[in-house]
């Protein structure tokens, strides 16, 4: 199956940002218009009398009105001495003074003026003179004391207009920042929900190989979404909610785009994550945005990814006003309100199935769940295909092998391999992707990049020699066992100075006692090979022993496989996955059985340490010879540790 991916037509952001910015044209439905196209209203509309509003507009009005008021009150002023001031209010030229702390102004002619008319000032500077009230006094002169102000304009734009602006658009950004992109000040219960218009998301079920049982179940909600009336006559209903659970990787987003491309219908794409934000309130009212839109789109396909971020359990919560618990009950209640002829299906995608709330898997909500797999042997060939048709390969290139070589990878895992593959490719100068470029990649998935750089001294060098070297030769004479792939000596990835590489000849699903300890013999071989050659033992082995120790414990309380204690389990582990372990073992059993524990697996560990060594040592010469060549060559393919082991 191919990996998840990203949609690539996310053209259209129905917070509000929207490519298409519409048209002037009431006609333009009539002029090419598609059905997800804007008609975009006129400033201002004669016809339906509505004026769009916009803050800038009163701010620019205003601005018009200063400029004009101060065009049409505009005065000249001239500077006097202080006795030719006086003198033109002895000889009734001023008629109104203005005292101030800087300046006297007086006025010449009336103030009552015509528009437009030019008004005379005189300036002087003040002089302590007793005299001059009593002259305007005798004179019948009005006089007042002059306000301490500057320019009306300039103080407006100070001190009113520039600072609201400012606020404005610095609250404009930020709630442009909490409210998603696109979203307008007052957008916090727009969803940001991505539409992908009819038959755009590029995806059918062609495109998706390795989940052939999750591509039947949805084949029927294709088949609902073109042909409901079958369905509607016979009375039967469709799921209104397919939820797809699977490990990472495996494409469950891919296949909700198949769903999407095979039905030919809108498609409304977005995360569980997209709901929730800082303010309480805000992801249940874009949830209803969500459905309300997806209403007015019907028939359509509401896909939720990751939707365990908002579905979680609400067991074992703290009571508490949760901003993730309202938008889960208002998810519940659009669900919950769905009719069979809405033309509406919700794909959910998740993870982590086992946490989701029991209300939201419940008959009437998500009716179906779809487990996505990872992909068997002919699975992950038929991804390999897939993903190298657009890749120049080799004649020599097997994807059979290939899919042999990966077990339980998943549908991204492969999808990298052939792309790393056409890298390496590249980087060695070659046109065309040969087999040997596959298999490195495959390596450097497991085990991590070559560092052939790193400079290792000859003993340890030696050491890892023969530790791998051990393992391998383990592997070889243990029934059960993976066959050997390859043996190498260069240091990959962190802290690994070599590597044996196991793959198993098929898909194995259960194993035996006795395949267990075979696993407990290989991890051990490194170890066995470091004592018997050097009479002493180094860290090399630590992961070794580690796994070991889990197998052994695991025999003894998980899978009832003890003597004192048989088919019994003496663990109780959270729910598990697909095999993936989502919490920590919970011990129920006393100190007593604790101790039996402890010493039944250093009993099997010992146990199996002494037969390694024993057959090390049987196989010495050939340990030795193997190893020479390990230290000559640094790699060992399987057909040369075959011919050497002669088995």
């Amino acid at each position: 199956m191919a990996s998840d991916e990203d949609f690539k037509n996310d053209n259209i952001n129905m917070a509000g940002d929207k490519k298409d910015k519409g048209c002037w044209d009431e006609d333009c439905d009539k002029k090419g218009g598609g059905p997800d196209h804007k008609h975009q209203e006129p400033l201002f509309n004669f016809n339906k009398g509505q004026f769009k509003f916009s803050i800038w507009y009163f701010v620019a009005a205003l601005i018009i009105i200063m400029l004009i008021n101060s065009f049409f009150t505009s005065n000249t002023s001239e500077t006097v001495s202080f006795s030719s001031f006086k003198d033109l209010i002895s000889n009734g030229t001023i008629t109104e003074v203005q005292i101030g702390k800087d300046y006297y102004t007086g006025t010449a002619g009336s103030t009552g003026s015509i528009p437009g008319s030019q008004i005379q000032v005189y300036r002087t500077i003040p002089v302590d003179d007793p005299s001059f009230i009593p002259l305007l006094d005798s004179k019948g002169i009005k006089y007042s004391a002059a306000s301490q102000r500057g320019n009306s304009l300039i103080s407006m734009l100070l001190g009113w207009i520039i600072p609201f602006a400012l606020i404005m658009v610095v609250w404009r950004f930020m709630f442009n920042k909490m409210g998603g992109s696109g979203a307008g000040v007052m957008s916090f219960g727009k969803n940001n929900a991505q539409l992908v218009a009819e038959g755009d998301t590029g995806t059918t079920f062609d495109d998706v190989a390795g989940a052939d049982e999750a591509k039947e179940e949805l084949v029927e909600v294709v088949d609902f979404l073109k042909t409901p009336r079958k369905y509607l006559d016979i009375g039967g209903k469709i799921p209104k909610g397919v939820l797809l659970v699977g490990s990472p990787g495996t494409g469950k987003t891919l296949l909700a785009r198949a769903v999407a491309g095979s039905a030919g219908v809108p498609f409304f794409r977005l995360s569980g994550a997209d709901f929730v934000e800082m303010f309480v309130g805000v992801g249940a009212a874009r949830v209803r945005d969500l459905f309300k839109q997806a209403r007015e789109k019907a028939p359509c396909i509401v896909f939720i990814d990751e939707l365990d971020a908002i579905g979680k359990s609400r067991l074992n919560v703290a009571a508490g006003n949760d901003e993730r618990e309202q938008t889960l009950n208002q998810l519940l209640v659009e669900m919950d309100g769905f009719s069979a002829k809405s033309g509406v299906i919700i794909l959910g995608a998740t993870n982590r199935p086992e946490v989701l709330d029991a209300a939201l898997l419940r008959p009437g909500r998500f009716d179906r769940q779809v487990v996505v797999d990872k992909p068997d042997l002919a699975g992950r060939e038929a991804i390999l295909r897939i993903h190298a048709t657009d890749v120049k390969m080799g004649g020599d290139v097997n994807l059979t092998e290939i899919a042999k070589s990966t077990p339980g990878f998943v549908g991204a895992d492969l999808a990298n391999i052939i792309n790393e593959g056409a890298l390496l490719a590249v980087r060695a100068g070659r046109s065309e992707v040969l087999q040997e470029d596959l298999m490195e990649a495959i390596e450097k998935t497991m085990a991590g990049l070559q560092k052939r750089n790193r400079l290792i001294n000859k003993k340890e060098r030696k050491i890892v020699a023969y530790h791998e070297t051990g393992h391998a030769l383990t592997a070889a004479f243990t029934d059960g066992a993976d066959p050997v792939q390859k043996i190498s000596i260069i240091p990959r990835g962190i802290g690994a100075l070599g590597y044996t590489l196991q793959t198993p000849t098929e898909d194995r699903f259960l194993m035996t006692k006795q395949e267990l300890l075979g696993k407990i013999d290989v991890l051990l071989g490194g170890r066995a090979a470091e004592e018997i050659i050097f009479n002493e033992v180094s860290t090399g082995a630590s992961n070794d022993i580690t796994r070991a120790t889990d197998i052994a414990r695991s025999l003894i309380t998980e899978y009832g496989m003890s003597d004192k204690f048989e088919n019994m389990v003496l663990t109780k582990r959270s729910a598990t996955f697909l095999g993936q372990e989502s919490g920590m073992s919970q011990r129920e059993y006393s100190e007593t059985t604790q101790q039996y524990v402890d010493e039944e697996v250093a009993k099997i560990i010992s146990g199996r340490y002494e037969q390694v060594v024993k057959l090390l040592k049987e196989k010495s010469a050939i340990l030795e010879s193997i190893t020479a060549k390990l230290l000559e060559k640094e790699t060992i393919t399987s057909d040369e540790f075959t011919q050497m082991v002669g088995a």
